[in-house]
């Protein structure tokens, strides 16, 4: 259908390389968006950033993670009816296991090494799609004092800015704001090096990758 004020944008992309694969999703509003659309982007982000921000021991299944990005929209009743992450070959399949993080089970837990997507989303029937994906890959987590068993963590790798225009920053805490302004400061610092021949998407990315505009408390 033809996109037209009003509505929103879902492209799932990627590609293959010699050294990789890759595999992203955003989501972005054509004008402006409605306050439904900002209530279930908003919760579609802080679950991808619970996930994202996530620490667990070793031996820990997709599984056993993949409540963290659907909770915030469990909180108002709604869900999505695919798995959160999905595991990401080098330069072979986009879809690639045994890791994963769904609601069903798998026996094949986490490791070092692993790269797994983080995409929890929200489609109401014959209306909209959302969904924002990141590849990420796990490492073990360091700054933890006291900790007494090994203890992994998610470093994001994908690089593409999230729709601020979409984000309701009534409903993020300090915490999730500093997680998107610090992944947004990332973007900007890594890309903005490589668009010196193109100043206007410079420029673009400038205010795309911008911090948000916190509200006071």
């Amino acid at each position: 259908r033809a996109l037209e004020a009003g509505s929103l944008y879902l492209v799932d992309s990627g590609g293959q390389y010699l050294d990789g694969t890759t595999d992203v999703t955003r989501t972005v509003s054509i004008g402006t968006p409605t306050a439904e659309y900002r209530d279930r982007f908003t919760r579609v982000l802080k679950g991808h950033i619970a996930l994202a921000r996530a620490r667990f021991p070793t031996g820990t299944t997709g599984a056993q993670l993949d409540g963290l990005a659907r909770q915030f929209l469990w909180q108002a009743g709604l869900d999505y009816d695919h798995g959160t992450g999905h595991g990401v070959g080098a330069y072979l399949n986009v879809h690639e296991g045994p890791q994963r993080i769904s609601k069903h089970p798998s026996q094949a837990a986490l490791e070092p090494g692993m790269i797994i997507s983080n995409e929890p989303g929200y489609y109401k029937t014959g209306a909209y799609g959302i969904r924002i994906e990141n590849l990420v890959t796990i490492v073990a987590a360091t700054g933890i004092k006291g900790a007494e068993r090994p203890t992994l963590a998610f470093e994001t790798l994908t690089l593409a800015p999230i729709d601020r225009a979409l984000v309701d920053e009534a409903l993020m805490n300090d915490e999730e704001v500093d997680w998107l302004d610090a992944y947004h400061a990332s973007v900007s610092e890594r890309l903005a090096p490589e668009l010196a021949p193109w100043p206007d998407v410079a420029e673009w990315l400038a205010g795309a990758a911008a911090p948000l505009n916190r509200v006071p408390a």
